[in-house]
């Protein structure tokens, strides 16, 4: 089962490992974070590393969109 995180309908990343894609799709949205962790999260991983900008983003399961979410402007 392939499992992507996309933005802007191209896809992000992307995994088969089954737990990986669903956990950072969380992470992205400021489930698993308190308000200042989140904040670092975004600034410095989504955006710095992930190559994520803010905005809308999608969680698919074999090309079927599961659910979405939503990456804050971090100032």
């Amino acid at each position: 089962m392939k499992e992507e995180i996309r933005q802007n309908g191209t896809a992000v990343l992307w995994s088969e490992d089954g737990v990986s894609i669903p956990m950072i799709f969380n992470n992205l949205c400021g489930k698993n974070f308190s308000r200042q962790e989140y904040r670092d999260y975004v600034r410095n991983i989504a955006f710095g590393e992930m190559g994520f900008n803010a905005g809308e983003i999608s969680l698919y399961r074999d090309g079927v969109l599961v659910k979405t979410g939503v990456i804050p402007q971090i100032l």
